[in-house]
């Protein structure tokens, strides 16, 4: 950073804070305590408002994980429908002209560069889908759509997966809600991945005359959207019980290739209620929208529009309040992709044939799926005290299982880009940030650590192609993140069947990061691939302190599998790797890059720079209750004190002004954490000047930032990590550009699930399933706190409140069992411990306590198993 922060202050034109920055030394921190207050508050709900103009941009994800990508607008309708196996990349292509060159290269933005970023996408309907409603009463009709011209206003409530939004006119009689979704349940991948949107509409009678309403649902077909381009093709609509099933018939009963297509298949529209009337083409004209059946076959050209609807016609007495449900439901089965063989058609090909399955399976089994969604939605946001909008910005970002981003074929194997159709092969060194699927949904996460890491990404020395098929060549920090991640999903299973499984393979995964280590200091110096797109020499600190971490991991792996000599091995080589790190790689206030002894800074690398990963390992550590230290404490917080005070920027622009070819990931008058700074003033700080890749050094990339704030929470620099994560919050909002797609290098990018580790720190959680062990240690609110849990087979709601006599925690599980033999819980406040009470639906559990400062552990004489609505109590005195 050539500009010291005074001189920052002054070139921004802030005078106020230039004037502060000259009074106080550290204006970072000054902003903190000016801007951080209310951030540990409750809060209400992030709500957009159609009158502020903050629903053009929203998108969120209503499709089911790895189903392709549905989006739902702020104004109620979906869109975008990116479900035709297109696998273009970003959610659309476009080139807007640029200011200056990316990357030294074209001064144009790609989706890859950010396009899509500063010029958010909104509007793009392939096909026409909505809802209208009229209401009859007193001798008036009003007919109003899912518009937002139709509304005196729109409010969207930003709660994924389940939203709601409110319609509120004054000439319309009926109160307007409604909740759309697909049904998502964390620890079931199956049922959280069904090709399927619904709307759930609760209508109440705001009048005290009785109200004749009438609500219909449309849907246009569009089957073979790209393919049906001549006369060969007639669009066909047929007839369901409630409902109207789509496709398109090929005329040429010979041409097999168009059963291949990506976007041969159908779709469905369906009403989940009684008393249905159906209409296979429908005219969305006039007023037979509300009042004509059809149940025959309706077909038209390729190039006719052809829509079917269904209709639910009722009185609502005055007062009265009725709940509608309905479904959009797709089924285009062929996905492919090159070089990865054998595999060509998507999971929900599994387990249906049509759209027509889909909906009659979510019709069949709809009780269960919306209570447990809405039993999810309640425990995660509801039932909590932590901030509304933490819980939003932690969340949201699992919503890029349900882009397409990620994908899961008919086989099982989960498979994804870094973002929306850009860099192929579940990238190691992009994924291993993302925390949100290995807590969400763990099955997933263990299938592709043993399918792809340790199957067709494996290699006989170890290493595990970062790229699996498409690049076989490792990445060190994607090696160590593997390892940390088997590690991880190993914690999130129910017994120790998945690492005996895979623990040899394990072992030599280990054993090729030790390898390394050239000169055998502990620290790896081998020039392999990272993150950052080049293969850097000498020792890094990140990278050092990531193989640490792995190393200290395969420790503790290694002594649960009873391998206790590689276990030493791996300990020997932690201690060693940590005590050069941080004797070699701080310079007394943060970790840098030591370049190789023979070619000095010829070549790219971080050298003596401020670097927003240089203690990555240690995050790593509290993401998966490694005890031990990875890298010393007080130099840790150094380090993170050092990226606060250099690298996090109020605004950016006077930044941009003077460091050029990066992405606009942030854009002047919106802050971040920069990657990189240079607070020596280094002419030379990374080596070369015309690398490409100098530029990554320059932006705000979301991933990262989340990384380092859920640390910052995990180390007590609670404020510091809340306000970057709020940050990022506003700089994603609505007014903006959509809130649901955190942009990298391209849309719904992966490594911004790392935000769901922030929650993993503010919890305070800790788990490992085969030793039925929990930990939880919350750093916000203590005295009154609450939060959502997840754990192998089970998910609920964790709570502890002090008062002036004793203090209660409370373990209530929502969904499935949790079992525990062992629950470790902090003391709140002072005071002596004189007596702890465990309960377990009242009735007493025999219990020893250890006690180790503030920390005190319960250790069950016998395993103890918490059903579904059932909660265990601790209460101490």
């Amino acid at each position: 950073m050539k500009n010291n922060r005074r001189d920052f202050i002054k070139t921004s034109g802030m005078l106020t804070a230039g004037l502060m920055a000259l009074k106080y030394p550290d204006f970072g921190q000054v902003f903190l305590s000016e801007e951080g207050k209310g951030l540990k508050e409750r809060g209400t709900v992030t709500t957009y408002l159609k009158s502020k103009n903050e629903l053009q941009y929203i998108g969120m994800p209503v499709g089911g994980i790895a189903c392709g990508c549905v989006y739902l607008g702020g104004d109620g309708r979906l869109w975008l429908w990116d479900i035709f196996n297109k696998n273009q990349t970003g959610v659309i292509y476009k080139d807007i002209p640029w200011h200056e060159k990316i990357q030294g290269n074209m001064a144009v933005l790609r989706p890859f560069d950010g396009a899509n970023y500063v010029e958010p996408v909104k509007d793009v309907r392939p096909l026409d889908q909505g809802f209208a409603i009229k209401a009859e009463w007193e001798g008036k009709t009003v007919i109003k759509r899912l518009l937002a011209e139709d509304w005196d206003e729109i409010a969207f409530d930003a709660t994924y997966p389940m939203p709601t939004i409110r319609y509120t006119s004054s000439e319309f009689p009926v109160e307007v809600s409604l909740k759309v979704y697909s049904p998502f349940i964390p620890l079931d991948e199956v049922n959280s991945g069904l090709p399927a949107t619904v709307y759930t509409f609760h209508l109440k009678n705001k009048t005290k005359a009785g109200v004749n309403v009438s609500l219909t649902g449309w849907l246009e077909n569009k089957a073979a959207i790209y393919t049906a381009a001549d006369d060969q093709y007639t669009r066909v609509n047929q007839p369901l019980k409630n409902g109207v099933t789509m496709s398109v018939r090929n005329k040429n009963w010979a041409d097999d290739a168009y059963y291949h297509k990506s976007d041969y298949g159908n779709l469905s529209i369906f009403s989940l209620n009684q008393d249905t009337m159906v209409n296979t083409g429908a005219d969305l004209k006039n007023e037979t929208l509300f009042n004509k059946e059809n149940k025959a076959q309706s077909t038209g050209n390729f190039n006719e529009k052809l829509t079917g609807s269904v209709n639910n016609t009722f009185m609502l007495a005055a007062g009265e309040s009725k709940d509608l449900h309905y479904a959009f439901t797709w089924y285009f089965p062929n996905l492919s992709f090159y070089s990865i063989k054998n595999e060509d058609k998507r999971f929900y090909a599994k387990q249906f044939k049509s759209s027509a399955e889909v909906g009659e399976y979510v019709m069949k089994n709809f009780a269960m799926l919306s209570s447990q969604t809405q039993a999810w939605c309640d425990t995660w946001y509801q039932q909590s005290t932590l901030p509304w909008w933490f819980l939003e910005r932690t969340f949201l970002n699992t919503s890029t299982l349900a882009t397409t981003t990620a994908h899961r074929f008919s086989s099982g194997r989960f498979y994804a880009w870094e973002g929306v159709g850009s860099c192929a092969g579940t990238c190691t060194h992009v994924w291993q940030y993302a925390q949100a699927m290995a807590r969400i949904f763990p099955a997933l996460e263990r299938d592709t650590r043993e399918r792809v890491d340790l199957g067709v990404g494996f290699h006989e020395d170890g290493h595990i192609g970062f790229r699996a098929e498409y690049d076989q060549q490792p990445a060190i920090d994607g090696q160590a993140g593997r390892v940390l991640g088997i590690y991880r999903e190993h914690q999130m299973s129910k017994d120790d069947a998945f690492l005996r499984r895979n623990w040899l393979k394990t072992r030599l995964a280990i054993e090729f990061i030790l390898k390394q280590d050239r000169n055998g200091d502990g620290m790896v110096d081998s020039q392999l691939e990272n993150t950052l797109d080049a293969k850097w020499p000498g020792a890094i600190a990140w990278l050092v302190g990531l193989c640490v971490a792995a190393a200290k991991a395969g420790e503790l792996m290694a002594e649960e599998m009873g391998d206790h000599e590689f276990a030493r091995t791996c300990k020997a080589f932690a201690e060693k790797g940590k005590s050069a790190m941080e004797k070699e790689l701080f310079n007394g206030e943060y970790f840098i890059h030591q370049p190789d002894p023979k070619i000095g800074k010829t070549v790219l690398g971080s050298y003596d720079t401020c670097h927003i990963d240089q203690v990555y390992g240690q995050a790593w550590a509290y993401q998966v209750g490694i005890k031990e230290r990875i890298i010393d404490k007080e130099k840790t917080m150094s380090a993170l004190k050092a990226l606060w005070k250099y690298n996090f920027l109020t605004d950016v622009g006077p930044y941009l002004q003077t460091h050029h070819g990066g992405r606009p990931y942030a854009l002047p008058g919106e802050g971040g954490l920069l990657m990189n700074t240079n607070p020596k003033n280094d002419p030379e700080p990374f080596g070369v000047k015309d690398a490409w890749q100098v530029t990554y050094f320059h932006e705000c990339m979301s991933g990262f930032e989340h990384q380092v704030a859920a640390h910052m929470i995990a180390e007590g620099m609670t404020d510091e990590g809340l306000l970057l994560i709020k940050t990022i919050h506003d700089r994603y909002h609505a007014k903006k550009r959509n809130p649901f797609n955190e942009v990298e290098c391209s849309d719904h990018y992966a490594r911004a699930m790392a935000s769901y580790g922030a929650f993993i720190t503010a919890s305070g959680f800790e788990y490992h399933g085969p030793k039925g062990y929990l930990k939880l240690a919350p750093k916000i609110k203590p005295e009154h706190f609450r939060s959502a849990f997840t754990a192998a087979e089970g998910w609920g709601t964790y709570g502890q409140k002090k008062t002036e006599s004793k203090q209660n925690h409370s373990l209530e599980v929502k969904y499935g069992t949790l079992k525990l033999k062992n629950l470790c819980l902090e003391k709140i406040g002072a005071g002596k411990l004189k007596n702890v009470m465990v309960l377990l639906d009242n009735k007493h559990v025999k219990t020893a306590v250890k006690m180790n400062g503030r920390e005190f552990s319960l250790e069950f004489e016998e395993e103890i198993t918490i059903p579904a609505n059932s909660t265990l109590m601790v209460e101490i005195y």
